[in-house]
């Protein structure tokens, strides 16, 4: 490995082939991929694909072994059961409306696997400076079970190559509307990992967890960090819940690596959620986590998709500013969505889509230095995590 401040030039990892397109729950159920080939083709078109500095890469199913570096042996086996026969398990989450069985669901699950150990390993190796993976982030996933849309959960596969590829820390950082409860599930007591998730709470929405008491097991103390936020919370609110927590206890981690999940059920537009996030926010929290990981990590970033349902009007815009961001080819908020882009949306759908890639809404930031508000329950619950996390890690919560 190079030392701190002198990684060598690298370009930017893609991972994208029409074959991501196979992990897909059919018709009428919220994970189509419909959503990462709209994505796709919206980054083709903003030109944000082109060029020797951004490199696209395929993925291949992972192996078994590979997988069961987080999963139970006896659920891959039962993944490849359903996959090959259709032959559900409901008490390993397998064949629910959640996530029900389709063909070749190992397979297209096990690519997205690869797909993100890959990026997660090119940027520890410096053969990228940073990597996304759009099909990945699929965080609810469980060493022996489904949920949640999930199948494998590439994230914790990722991190565990990263740790035996010889990092030290590795820290996760999820800002999808749903907690990320698979991953802090298999580092629960493993103080090399910190998970951090910012999400509607668990009083409201799937999966039930993720209250700032979440701390982490005996031996890794802080390790695991929530803020769970209240329904309705707004771009105000939710950058705020990240700028007060996130960068603070992530700088004090010193992570070698940051992997981000950024799963955009955030917006108000998303049929699953009840938070009241713009793509600009999105946007602006991608910005955020890619300069923390230039100052924390010698710009080591690994960005997933994860959530996001809102298919035309929300997830192509608002993850192709985060392959902007990443390819340091940032987008123009008030530039025009392509009108070829707009047309082809318009063949398959019947209408155009969104005509900027902005919604809009100028941001307002309200950052924790201006002060707490008691009666706020966005600071109540930004308040809650600091007093259960900050002094884990040796920090004020009322100054840090």
């Amino acid at each position: 490995m190079t030392s701190r401040g002198q990684r060598p030039s690298a370009p930017v990892r893609v991972v994208w082939s029409d074959d991501m397109l196979a992990y897909d729950f059919g018709h009428g159920h919220p994970m189509t991929s419909e959503r990462l080939e709209l994505t796709i083709r919206l980054a083709e078109q903003l030109g944000l694909l082109d060029g020797p500095d951004v490199e696209l890469v395929d993925a291949p199913p992972a192996s078994d072994d590979l997988l069961r570096t987080v999963h139970e042996a006896a659920y891959v086996a039962a993944v490849r059961e359903a996959s090959e026969h259709g032959t559900p398990d409901p008490q390993r989450g397998l064949g629910t409306s959640d996530d029900p069985v389709f063909p070749s669901m190992h397979e297209a699950a096990a690519r997205v696997v690869t797909g993100t150990v890959d990026a997660a390993l090119a940027v520890w190796e410096d053969r990228a400076e940073h990597a996304v993976n759009l099909t990945g982030g699929l965080h609810h996933a469980m060493p022996g079970a489904a949920s949640g849309f999930c199948v494998y959960n590439d994230a914790a596969v990722a991190i565990r190559a990263l740790l035996a590829a010889g990092a030290t820390r590795v820290a996760y950082v999820d800002v999808d509307a749903h907690h990320g409860d698979g991953v802090q599930a298999v580092f629960w007591d493993d103080p090399r990992v910190l998970t951090i998730s910012v999400h509607e709470s668990g009083h409201a929405l799937f999966p039930g967890t993720g209250f700032a008491r979440e701390i982490g097991g005996a031996d890794a103390m802080g390790s695991a960090v929530n803020v769970a936020l209240p329904a309705g919370t707004d771009d105000t609110g939710w950058l705020r819940a990240i700028e007060a927590v996130v960068p603070a206890v992530v700088r004090e981690f010193a992570p070698d690596v940051l992997v981000t999940q950024h799963g955009c059920d955030s917006h108000l537009m998303d049929p699953l959620t009840h938070l009241r996030v713009s793509v600009d926010g999105q946007r602006a929290a991608a910005t955020l986590l890619h300069d923390l990981a230039h100052d924390v990590a010698d710009g080591r970033w690994v960005a997933l998709g994860g959530g996001g349902y809102a298919v035309l009007d929300v997830v192509p815009r608002s993850w192709a500013h985060l392959v902007g961001v990443a390819t340091h080819r940032p987008v123009d908020p008030e530039r025009d969505v392509p009108q070829a882009w707009r047309e082809l949306v318009r063949d398959r759908y019947g209408r155009l889509g969104p005509a900027r890639m902005t919604d809009g809404r100028p941001l307002r930031l309200r950052p924790w230095s201006s002060g707490y508000d008691p009666g706020d329950d966005v600071d109540r619950a930004i308040r809650a995590t600091r007093a259960a996390v900050f002094p884990c890690w040796g920090l004020d919560p009322d100054l840090d």
